[in-house]
């Protein structure tokens, strides 16, 4: 099986497309720690200027865990966008290639090729994904430095302190690649229906931007599918940085305000995996080849 799997990561990381996404997510970053280390303060002024008369925060607001947080809730929105365009295209490529007859023909069978190519995909997501992890936490806090986190939330603020930030980053991130996998699983369940590239990765990205929308309105007639929808979970990584408070209203230290609500989207989503790519395998393996 690794044998497989090698093979198809050679194929993944010798195409030009498979670069963009690294160099997409480094530019937007990039752009964006610049302009907060050039117009900071200007930043900082603005996210306080509501509480300033009625709270009095002490230390440097603007620090490498703030600009990672903001990084996560612009980025992780499109970079499901970036990720279809590989898994999308690792069946449908070949068929479009007239390739797919070929690596059928081998002793291993349509089941464990299909496997070998989602593991491949699935590897080209996580990586991307650590590589997203360093440029907005690690570099961010090597130009920013480090300090107690502070968000504001809709009608409250949250503050973490500097020695329970990181755990919550790696929930956060790994809560991410599952939500990420989801979106490879459904790239390569397009994949496997259509016989070129185009479809599958425009379908993956219209199914995304469609499935957003259902989720984000809060409309009644919604309100029952909106649970099942694997993109209402997709965001719920900000939950890690939500605490639980005492009688005192204190925050506590070490906890998570809705652990439950983690657990149930990471249940959603990994069902989700399993459905996209047990359907991958079905279609594949009764798939006729023509070409």
């Amino acid at each position: 099986m690794w044998k497989l799997i090698s093979v198809e990561l050679y194929k993944i990381y010798k195409r030009p497309r498979t670069y963009i996404a690294f160099g997409a997510i480094a530019a937007l970053i990039v752009v964006i720690q610049l302009g907060l280390k050039i117009d900071g303060d200007a930043y900082a002024g603005f996210l306080m200027k509501d509480i300033n008369d009625t709270l009095s925060v002490e230390g440097k607001i603007l620090n490498g865990y703030l600009i990672c947080y903001i990084l996560l809730q612009l980025l992780l929105v499109h970079v499901p966008l970036l990720v279809a365009l590989i898994a999308a295209d690792m069946i449908s490529g070949e068929a479009n290639l007239g390739t797919l007859r070929l690596i059928f023909t081998t002793p291993y069978s349509r089941t464990q090729w299909v496997m070998a190519k989602f593991i491949a995909a699935s590897t080209y997501t996580i990586l991307l994904l650590i590589w997203l992890a360093f440029l907005a936490l690690f570099v961010s806090i090597w130009i920013f430095g480090t300090d107690d986190l502070f968000l504001m939330k809709s009608n409250y603020v949250v503050l973490i302190t500097e020695g329970d930030v990181m755990w919550r980053y790696v929930g956060a991130f790994v809560f991410a690649a599952f939500a990420l996998m989801t979106v490879t699983s459904l790239g390569f369940l397009m994949s496997s229906l259509a016989n070129n590239s185009i479809g599958p990765i425009v379908g993956t990205m219209s199914a995304i931007v469609f499935l957003t929308i259902l989720s984000t309105l809060n409309i009644p007639l919604f309100s029952l599918i909106k649970p099942y929808l694997f993109t209402t979970h997709m965001n719920n990584w900000k939950e890690f940085f939500d605490l639980q408070v005492n009688a005192d209203n204190e925050a506590i230290k070490g906890s998570i305000l809705n652990i439950a609500k983690i657990k149930n989207s990471l249940i959603v989503l990994t069902l989700h995996i399993i459905l996209f790519v047990g359907a991958s395998v079905l279609i594949v393996k009764k798939k006729d080849i023509l070409s």
